[in-house]
This record gives C-alpha cells, structure tokens and sequence, in this order.
C-alpha cells in the first residue's frame, strides 16, 4: 500500500511515531468529520481495520489468508486476548464503515462519535504495546467547523458537492488499498504460520488490566458503553463524545410521584418521539445485578410519563447485558431482548395499542386458505396468540398447503393490525424461489426475496422471504423489533441448532411449520415452539388428508436384489459372476463390501440397470398407458446419480437427452432444471425422471409426480417423511379432461430398494437429533479432566498451567453471540483466574455441565487442524501424568500426522526439531508435561500442511456384475398407515366392483341400503375374486376394527358415497361462518363429516357420543349455544338420518334442505 499522505490533528499525533499511517488516517477523518461525515467515517473504517493489523503483528496471532475484517475481529485467538470493550468499539466503527461505504446512510453527529471512539483506540493501542505513558495522551478534541483544521465552510454548495464526489471516490479508493494490504500481511502472516506465543499474552493481558484503569473503562463506563453503543446501533441520536442529551434521547430526566422522600426521581434514559412524546424509559441497573432489580421503578418512571404526556412508553430495563422489554400498555409480560427497538419500531408499537383489532374476528381471505382444516389451523394459532403466547407451530402433511395456510395467516395478521413485516425462512434457494412466488401471487404487499430483491427495496418491503444461512448473514442490519412475525418452514431441532440465534435476536411472534408426523416431532422441537410434547397448536396428519380426499395414497413396492440386501462379496457369489469378474481381470478375493457400502464405496452397474428397468416397466404410467408419469429418484450421492443417468442413457437412447437429468445443487441451472422437470407442455427440454442428490428430497412441489424411487437408505425421520411427501399432493386431469374427477391423480408408487419402510417401522432414534460433541468441547473436556487429575497428584506446576489455557478457550468465546449473551455471567464469573485456581466441586460442575457445551460457539475457521493436535497433546499429556497406555494411542494419531507433513516447505522445515524428538520412540516415554506442551505450540502452527495430495485416495470401485434375476424379491407391503392402506384398498375395490354394478344383485341391494345374507357376501365375495385375485372384500373389516358394521354396511361406504358433495358442503358452510366459530367447534364440524364419510350413516344419538364427547361432555349441546345452536342445529339436521338409510340418501336428503 502506498504511503498515506501525512495530515496534522489535535486528537492522534501521539501515534505518528509509531504508526504514521494510522496518525495520518485519523488526521483525514477529524479534517472531514464535520463536513464530510462519510468520508471521515470510511478513513476510520481504514483506522480500525489498519490497527487490527498491528495488533495481529505485534502478538503474532494467527490467522487465515484472505480473511476479512469481521472475521478477524471474530478470530478465537484474537478475541481471547482483546479486552470486550475495544473489541465492541472496532465494531461499531467496522458497521458504520459498512454502512458509509456501501449504503451511505449515517446517524447525526457520527463523524464525531466514531472519532471519539477512534481517539480512545489510539489511546489504548499506544499504551498496550508500551508506547508511552498515560502522561504523553492527548485528551479528546472535538473538531468544530470553525477550527483550523477544518474545511471552509463558505464554497458554494455545488462545489462542496462536487469536492464531496472526489473525496468519496478517494477514500473509497483508499479503504480497498487498505484492505489489499491486510490480506496481502495476512499472506504473509499464514505462511509463517506465527503462534501465540503464551508469555506475550500472559503480559499483555495484565497490561490491559492496568489501562482499564487508567483509560477510566471502569463498571460504570462499561454498563453506559453497553447501552449507548447499542441504542447508537439501532440509529437513536445520541451524542457518545460527551454524553449530552439529545432530542431523541436523554440522560437522567427528572419525574414527579417517585417513592422517595422529595417524591422525585430520575430516568435513566428516555427515548422520544419526534412529536415530544415519550416512546421507551430505560431504567440501567449495574452490571453485576440482576436486570430485574430495574422493573418495578422503570414502571413507576412509566407512569410518571404517562401522566405528564398523556402516552404511557414503553418500558425497558437493563444490566448493560441482559435486557428486557415490558409493554405493559397491551398487558403482556416481559420479554427478554438481545438489542434495542429502533425508533421506526417504537413508533410502530406504541401505534399498534390504537389500530390493532380483535384478531380473531379479522376475517380470514379463504379465497387463499378455504379448506375446513386450512381455517381450523389459521383459527388455532390466532387464538393462541391473541392469549398472548408468542409462538406457535403447525404439523401439515406435505401438500396439504402449508405455504397457503401462512400466506392466509401473514394476511389476517396485517389486515388486524398485528403484524407490519413478515420474515418467511426456508432453508433452501429453491425453496425461497417457490415461496416468494406464492406470496406473490396471493398478497398485494410489496416483496423483498434475501440474497435476490435489490438492496434498496427493502426500506419499503413487509415481506421478507430468505434462507437461514441468507438471514444470518445480514441478522443485525434489522433492529429486533423489526420484524412482527417470523414464520420458519420446516422447524426441527437441526435448524434450530445452527440457527437459533435468528429466532432469539428478532423481538417478534414465531410460527413454525413441519411436515414431520407428530409422532416423531421431538420434544426439544416442541419446546422451542411452546408446544407440549406431541401436542402443537395445530395438527393436520397425512392419515386424515388421505381420508378427506386432501392428498392421495400411495402403494409400496419393495424391490431387492441380492447385491442390495447382502453386499458384494467375493465368496457369496456364483460362478457366473466369478467367471465375469475373471474374465475382466478383478480378483473375487478382493471384493468384501456390506449392502450399506453399495452405491458409496462401490458402484455395481447392473444393480442400477435393474433399479432403472424395473421403473421404466412398474412404474405408473399416463393415460396412454404408455408414458411413464413424472418420477424422483433419490441416489445416494453425486457420484451414484451420475452412475443411473449414465446408465439410463444407455438403456434407453430413444427418449433423448432430458428424459432423465440429474439435479443437484452443485450443478449448473439446477432451478432451471428443476422448472423443467415441473413443466408439463412436452417441450424437448421437459425432464420426466429426475435423479435428486437431496434438492428435491424436501420441500419442491411437481403434483404430476407418479413415482418415487428410494434408490438410497434413509436415516432421518424428518426428511423420510418429506421425501414421501414430494408425491402426495393432488393433480386434477392428470389423465384426461373428464370434470368429475375419474381424470385426477389418484395414488402413486414408491419403490423402496433399500427397506426404509421395514427400518422405519422399528421406530429408531433419529441419527441426525443424537447431539454430537463439537471439536471445540472435547478439548475443553480433555482439559478439564487433566487438571482435574493433576491436582489430584498435587503437580500444581501442571495445574495451573492448563488453567491458564481453560482461561483462554472460555475468553474465546464470542460475546455477540446470544448463545453466550445468554451466559455472559456464567462466562464472566468463570474466567476468573482466582476462581479456576481454587477449581471447587462447584466450579468443576459449572465447567463440565454449562461452559462446555457452549464451547461450540467458539468460532474456529482456519484452525480445525490445530484444535486436533491440541487434543491429541492433552490426551497425551494425561497419559504421561496417569503413566497409562493412552499415550501410545496418541503417539502412533501423532505420528502419521507427522509422516506426511510436507517438509519441503520452509516453514515445515522451522519445526524440524520438534518434529525428530516425536518421532523417537523413546521419547514420548520420558516426555514432560512441558516437553509435549513445547511442541503443541511449536506444531500447531503448521500441522495442516500435510502432502495429502500424495496420501492414497480410496476412490470408489465401479464395477459391472450381473445381477441374478431368481434372487429378486419383490412385494407390495402395507404402509401400516391405515387411511393409505385403506384408500389404496378401496381404490382396488372400487376398480373391480364398478363394471359389476349392473351385473349382481347382490350389489345392487348394497347400494340400494337393503339388507344382505352372509350366503350372498360369501357369493360376491367369490365374483370378485374372479375378476381381481388381489382383492378380498373380508378385509375390509380390518381396516374398522372398532366398528360393528358389516361386510355390506362398509362396502356401501366405497360404492355409494359422494364425499366430494359433502366435503364442498362443510367447507362452504365454515367459510361463511368461521369468524363465529371457535377452533374447538370448526373441529366439531371436521370430526361430524369425517364420522359421516366413514360410517355412511348418522343419528342423532350419535352426536352425545365419542368422538363428540371428547370435545364436550355434553356433546353437541356444550359446544353449542342460543344463535350459534339454532345455526347448527339446521345445518346438521341435514345429515342426521335414521339407521336403514343409506349415504347415497344422505346427499340427497342434505341437497334438498338447503
């Protein structure tokens, strides 16, 4: 980087010695901070990350090439040996740095403000690296448009302008050069591999004890810096430099009627509106109290200004650390934060207490939503939160519209007044693609699609559709008040545990969405929801939407061959394939894979062809009877998708280049590969089969889906049941243009290669929700248990110096992150050397069972290769201390790390002696704590710089034996989900008895309602075995084990029920009446047509028993009251009829009421 050019200041000559560069920036940025305030705040944006620089050169803190300056002021390293408060003051400056680069956007006076904090850095830096003394520290100067050293002020506006134009490209220009020379030390840095070296940092951390002091950074400052900087961050007007009140916000505002003796008393803060009004009182207590000391008096301060300006504020009340929000004005409770409300969401809230309305007599838009369940649910979770719960979450059925029951949702809340912004997460771009373009297509309010919209159209959005990783990444650009409801597609504990900061930051009712049955939801994702185990808000489960004719059925067919369910292994096979394998030149010998390593580490051609042929010949095809229908195999992985669509071409030329495509996300146009497998026109580009490697797996909604094919085995109970889902969901005229509904989809095929439905049915734990111990968290452990052992033995030497390094991994930890924010005075209390040294069963349990598991926070890019060697040294130092057979484990782990370091390289080479001594055998029997200590650090540095180019690569084996056909075994199986079962059932029934209709008596009585002898069952029974050997009318009493009807009374159920009729007539009828309806009486009406279409017959006996019961004790009549009972009362008399009529009558007589 070129030299900057000098520039005199008041405020950083103390600098220029040192650091001329560093002087002359400051120099820039207190010349344009009146002025040319963004100009000033970009030259201190080069100051920080200018000092940052030096701080990682003086220390020798190691860290990655090309790492940006977030990431360096996040790097564990750094953060365990930066006092917090100058870390928070680095990025504060790297925020509004962004932000006056890229959007241009600054709060008043932030040229003066940001200068202070710089002056303060500049300060510290100097002392800390023992510069000078505090005696040579030149206190703050303000700049002031009439110094000496600033601009004049009297040129004519256009040429301020124009001077403004070239600065700002200068300063720009600046701030890149600034930023290529840190990456290009970085460089640098990375290949000298420097460590921290253990001493240095010993001292400078007792150095930033003493300049705490001397910089008056004390408890008082500390709580005031917290709170300012936050409220500065969320763009309140207020004067950090001297901490004079400002007409947003001010300090100690003296009230009337206070419990004290004058009967007075003084706010710590209040926040106003630009009317004069008082938004929000902020009542600070110290640090080390509890926050909720500060909730009776910032009430009392409450309604002291509510008297004195006819507006009640809202009311928070604060550590510096913990904050809470109260706004007792809508009576609910308080709500912790991890921020402060902007002025725009104050503003909004207090709004909110005049223009909210009764949310549950807002209208729900069923134009949108209309299906009974679809209100039911909307119904559910608006009662729930107008309780004032705060989240919710809603089991759905893949296909059952839980995109639509949002969308439904999002509308009610906005047009009631609840909700301004709306944040839709997905995990997925294919699926943000797919909701945005739903929000698009029902709502009027304008869009913001994360990672896609412009920048600038988020001012104006209400709706925000983003990824997780997407949001995360631009989390604290929103204060937590901004957004009023975040609905999570999709919610599981995986999500939650990689992205739970997103839900804990934003300050604003929670919607999760799942399609996972509830059986197998979990009950920490219940509990993140504020759901009972098994119990959420609202539950609509696949069996009932097959039931009610929602979602079709699907029938499963599992497929195995011998290499799927044995393996491949050379002595099972027969000669045949021996002599195959021979006559390619492959040793049988060699071949010894189990059935889980197939289509992993070795691919078998032929066990795909069979897979392949057995889709082209089984597989549902469309109404020519030729056309295979839409179809979704899941591989294994890239390779094995790579493997059938390679095959597929081969076996079938003739259906051309796009009838089977492999979609991935990996690969190029993977969403316009996916809009081609959804397009139906028969255009040349359109895909029939796609091979998914997990991007269709969840979530992608292609209704003409008639087959899917489980090439792979499955684990995971969340994504077993998405999988499923991607063929459940309707499809009208999928056959033929008929209207009355013969045309439309009516079941699809799986074919399950692998026996995911058998491993399914023994309900195993689902791998992906067993919690796995980070990297960082084993170290903290092996650690602690060596300094648990060493005191033991009384070697305090050892002991105290693995306290030392417990110290630095809890110091790493991140203070922004709200894993830790939630811990802040665990994390505090336990950094205490005193209190480590003293190492009591109380703080030995705290470090086990509450510090370790937040070790997964610490943030450790670039150093997963050290942190391993960091554990196999304290594995090994344990051994040597309990003199056990540990240490041999680790010395051969050590050793083949060692063997392959590439000792070409000079830094390598640096370490040379280290690396000898450990790879003597003999060494490691007589090494010392020190001695392995020694080379921890020595290695650390360079033990990712292994010749793993030339380390042997087990590629997977592709091979080409053939299958043996007599070894095939295929069957369909039940899904042991009885409504599937049944309408897959009914669906054969039907299909066999409809051309009997005019042909047997005996059917015609059924249908007629007139009673049947067991002789004519028996005779029809036989008919229909004639004609379909499959089917056997006497199951049908399986599938209604709990009913007493007949063979006759559940036959009449499939030939003579129109539950399409029935269905419309429910649905019409709630949603002309669901504003009156609670959810407990719509579930009423949903279990009255469920009753109705499975038994074919009601009374209204019936309506005082189960399952009517369950919902009152008194049946009908409890639910039920005045207006609302003689409106029912004439709806249901429609349906209640006496025992010998039949439902074919049912229709009819309901037809003729209305």
């Amino acid at each position: 980087m070129d030299k900057i050019l000098p520039m005199q200041s008041h405020n950083f000559e103390q600098l220029r010695n040192s650091w001329p560069d560093l002087a002359n920036l400051g120099g820039f940025a207190e010349k344009y901070a009146i002025d040319d305030p963004q100009s000033a705040v970009i030259k201190l944006r080069c100051f920080a990350e200018l000092l940052v620089g030096i701080l990682y050169n003086n220390l020798s803190i190691p860290c990655l090439p090309n790492s940006t300056f977030v990431e360096r002021l996040q790097n564990d390293a750094f953060c365990s040996v930066i006092d917090r408060s100058i870390l928070d003051k680095l990025h504060v400056i790297r925020k509004e740095g962004n932000k006056a680069a890229h959007q241009g956007r600054l709060i008043p006076n932030c040229g003066t403000i940001l200068l202070k904090e710089a002056h303060l850095l500049g300060s510290w830096l100097f002392l800390i690296l023992q510069e000078g003394t505090k005696d040579q520290l030149t206190p703050f100067v303000a700049p002031s448009s009439g110094d000496t050293n600033q601009i004049a002020a009297t040129a004519a506006l256009s040429d301020q302008l124009s001077e403004h134009e070239q600065r700002l490209a200068e300063v720009l220009a600046e701030l890149e050069a600034v930023q290529l020379a840190e990456k290009i030390a970085q460089q640098e840095s990375a290949n000298l591999r420097r460590q921290l070296d253990e001493p240095t940092v010993v001292a400078f951390q007792q150095r930033n004890e003493d300049i705490r002091g001397q910089l008056e950074l004390n408890e008082a400052e500390t709580r005031r810096r917290l709170i300012d900087t936050e409220l500065y961050a969320r763009g309140w007007d207020i004067d950090l430099v001297n901490g004079n009140d400002t007409e947003s916000v001010k300090f100690e505002v003296n009230v009337d009627g206070q419990p004290t003796p004058s009967g007075r008393g003084y706010c710590d803060y209040v926040l106003y509106d630009d009317n004069g009004k008082p938004l929000a009182v902020i009542e600070a207590k110290r640090t080390r109290e509890n926050a909720e000391k500060g909730r009776q008096q910032a009430k009392l301060y409450a309604d002291a200004l509510e008297k004195q300006h006819q507006q009640r504020p809202v009311i928070f009340y604060t550590n510096g650390h913990d904050i809470y929000i109260w706004d007792d004005a809508q009576q609910v409770v308080p709500r912790k934060l991890y921020g402060f409300y902007s002025k725009d969401s104050l503003q909004y809230l207090i709004r909110q207490r005049e223009t909210r309305q009764d949310l549950n007599s807002t209208t729900i838009d069923t134009a949108i939503a209309g299906r009974m369940y679809q209100i039911e649910t909307i119904t559910r979770v608006c009662e729930h939160f107008a309780k004032n719960h705060r989240k919710a979450l809603i089991v759905q059925a893949t296909g059952t519209g839980k995109t639509r029951v949002a969308i439904a949702l999002t509308k009610r809340l906005i047009d009631a007044g609840w909700a301004k912004r709306v944040l839709f997460l997905c995990d997925r771009r294919e699926l943000r693609k797919q909701a945005g373009n739903a929000y698009n297509e029902f709502l009027h309010e304008p869009i913001h699609i994360v990672g896609k919209s412009k920048k600038e159209d988020r001012a104006t959005a209400q709706i925000f559709v983003a990824t997780y990783p997407g949001m995360m990444s631009i989390r604290e650009e929103f204060d937590p008040g901004y957004f009023d409801l975040i609905i999570a597609d999709e919610s599981h504990r995986s999500i939650y545990n990689v992205f739970g900061d997103l839900f804990k930051y934003y300050d604003a009712l929670q919607l999760g969405l799942t399609a996972t049955p509830v059986e197998m939801i979990s009950r920490s994702t219940s509990q993140l929801f504020g759901c009972e185990y098994k119990l959420p808000t609202a539950n609509y489960p696949l069996e009932q939407a097959v039931e009610e004719k929602h979602l079709v059925p699907f029938k499963v067919v599992s497929f195995t061959t011998q290499f799927l369910r044995d393996g491949i292994q050379g002595h099972s096979l027969s000669d045949e394939q021996l002599a195959e394998l021979e006559d390619r030149g492959l040793d049988p010998n060699e071949l010894d894979f189990e059935s889980k390593n197939i289509d992993k580490a070795i691919y078998n051609k032929d066990t795909n062809r069979v897979i392949l042929r057995n889709l082209m010949e089984a597989g549902q095809r469309l109404a020519d009877g030729q056309t295979l229908g839409k179809s979704i195999i899941f591989a294994r992985n890239i390779r094995h998708a790579d493997v059938l669509a390679e095959l597929f071409a081969e076996m079938y030329p003739e259906y051309g280049g796009n009838f089977c495509r492999v979609i991935h996300s990996k690969y190029e146009r993977s969403e316009e590969l996916i809009d081609d497998f959804k397009a139906t026109a028969g255009n040349q580009s359109e895909i029939t089969i796609a091979v998914s490697v997990d991007m269709l797996d969840t979530g992608i909604d292609v209704p003409q889906v008639l087959n899917l094919v489980f090439a792979k085995p499955i684990k995971s109970k969340v994504k077993f049941w998405q999988m499923i889902g991607r063929g459940t969901r309707l499809c009208e005229n999928l056959y033929g243009p008929a209207t009355d509904g013969s045309d439309d989809k009516s079941k699809f095929l799986i074919f399950d290669h692998w026996g995911n439905f058998d491993y399914f049915e023994l309900d195993p734990d689902d791998e992906q929700s067993k919690q796995v111990k980070s990297l960082s968290q084993k170290l903290f452990e092996s650690r602690l248990v060596f300094a648990e052992e060493a005191l033991k033995k009384a070697d305090l030497d050892a002991f105290g110096k693995m306290i030392a390094l417990i110290k630095q991994d809890i110091d790493s930890l991140d203070d922004n992150s709200i894993a830790i924010k939630d811990n802040w005075t665990l994390k505090h209390k336990l950094s205490q050397l005193d209190l480590l040294n003293q190492f009591t069963p109380a703080t030995k349990d705290a470090l086990f069972n509450q510090m370790a598991p937040l070790m997964q926070w610490r943030n450790i890019v670039g150093q997963t290769e050290a942190l391993k060697l960091d554990l196999d040294m304290v594995s090994a130092q344990y051994g040597a201390l309990t003199k056990s057979s540990l240490i041999d484990d680790v010395r051969t782990t050590v050793l083949a790390k060692l063997s392959s370091l590439s000792m070409h390289l000079s830094q390598v080479r640096s370490k040379a002696q280290s690396i000898n001594k450990l790879q003597q055998d003999d060494y490691w029997m007589l090494a010392t704590f020190d001695d392995l200590e020694q080379h921890r650090l020595a290695l650390r540095g360079i033990i990712h710089l292994r010749d793993k180019g030339y380390m042997p690569i087990d590629a997977p084996m592709i091979l080409d034996i053939k299958e043996n056909p007599a070894s095939y075994e295929t069957n369909a199986r039940r899904t042991n989900i009885n409504t599937v079962d049944y309408e897959i059932f009914r669906q054969e029934v039907e299909k066999t008895l409809t051309p009997l209709f005019d042909k047997s008596p005996v059917l015609q009585k059924i249908r007629a309602g007139k009673p049947v002898t067991q002789q004519e069952l028996v005779s029809l029974n036989a008919m229909v075995h004639t004609q379909n050997p499959n089917v056997d009318l006497a199951l049908l009493t399986q599938f209604f084990p709990d009913s007493s009807a007949g063979v006759d009374q559940l036959l009449r159920t499939i030939v003579g029920l129109d539950v399409t009729a029935i269905d419309q007539q429910f649905s019409e009828f709630v949603q002309q009446n669901h504003v009156t309806l609670s959810a407990i009486q719509q579930r009423f009406l949903a279990l009255l047509k469920g009753e109705i279409c499975r038994k074919g017959e009601m009374t209204i006996a019936d309506l005082y028993e189960q399952p009517f019961k369950s919902l009152h004790t008194d049946g009908i009549d409890g639910l039920f009251k005045n207006e609302q009972a003689q409106l029912i009362a004439e709806f249901v008399a429609g349906f209640t009829v006496q025992v010998t009529k039949g439902i074919s009558q049912l229709a009819l007589r309901q037809s003729q009421t209305q």
